[in-house]
């Protein structure tokens, strides 16, 4: 099953995605401003698919929004792809170098703020100068936790994963090396887009799927800069369940964005900073893409 979410006729609705793609059905929700967030919740209790809430619609007829407005931050893992953890082994990552053993062990976590999630083809805003210079860009397979729960043992992890979706963990490097920790420099507005679609856990194996992710510099031709499998994973997607739940109650629509691969501008000699239009665009096997462009405010 794909659930969408969409702008119709100067309103907000949520439902299912025909299986070719090309069309939507509205689904009777009470909170569609919320996306998928309610529909996730009453299915992960068993209840079954509310009824269609109208015609169906041609997807070029509507504006995809992102699919799930989250009900708080977005976990997110840090160093998840090793190819990842040595690019940036002299910055952002020099601290988990010089404890390498233990980082083996324990996953780097950070949050971005519910502000940060966006469309799939909605526009990222850079900030300006004054707050920022280097703009960077991470492709991520993102889970939608189904089965709430604390203390989630990894045996059972899959068993909480509703579906899967897609995230550009946009990030702000200078604001996230100057602080002690990371959540400002990854917590901009806009930072996050995400989408097309949620995939229910059924039709898409997160564990082994690739992602991949191109940039298209203003005036310039489409460059593939990231591409791996999910199974690459420093942390696979049942580790990583089991440790953001120890002690921490997740809940049906929480979100955990899985990690990026080798390829981000600053990685780059000299770094590749994203500038006024150029856009983005990620994609995951079996899932589908976003593509967003980013513009001065």
């Amino acid at each position: 099953m794909r659930i969408a979410s969409w702008s119709w006729g100067g309103r907000p609705h949520v439902g299912l995605v025909s299986p070719d793609g090309r069309e939507l059905t509205p689904l009777a929700v009470r909170t569609p401003e919320r996306g998928a967030f309610e529909l996730v919740h009453s299915l992960a209790h068993g209840d079954p698919l509310p009824p269609a809430a109208g015609p169906r619609l041609p997807l070029e007829a509507v504006t995809l929004r992102a699919p799930l407005r989250p009900r708080r931050n977005v976990f997110c893992i840090g160093r998840n792809y090793r190819s990842h953890a040595e690019e940036l082994s002299t910055s952002v990552f020099r601290d988990a170098v010089a404890a390498s053993r233990e980082r083996e062990l324990w996953p780097i976590v950070f949050t971005k703020v519910p502000e940060t999630v966006i469309g799939p083809h909605d526009v990222v805003r850079l900030p300006g100068a004054a707050i920022t210079e280097q703009i960077d860009y991470e492709s991520e397979l993102v889970v939608v936790i189904g089965k709430g729960g604390i203390n989630i043992a990894r045996s059972r992890a899959m068993e909480h994963v509703f579906g899967y979706t897609v995230c550009n963990d946009v990030s702000a490097r200078d604001v996230q090396t100057r602080h002690q920790q990371w959540h400002l420099g990854k917590s901009l507005d806009t930072f996050c887009p995400m989408g097309p679609c949620i995939v229910t856990a059924d039709e898409l194996d997160g564990t082994n799927t690739r992602v991949r992710g191109w940039v298209t510099p203003a005036g310039g031709s489409a460059e593939l800069r990231q591409e791996a499998s999910t199974k690459d994973m420093i942390f696979d997607i049942p580790s990583q369940i089991e440790h953001i739940s120890r002690g921490i109650t997740l809940y049906p629509g929480d979100l955990i964005a899985t990690g990026t691969m080798s390829g981000v501008g600053m990685g780059f000699t000299p770094p590749k900073w994203l500038r006024h239009g150029d856009v983005v665009r990620i994609e995951v096997d079996g899932l589908g893409a976003i593509e967003n462009r980013f513009e001065e405010r």
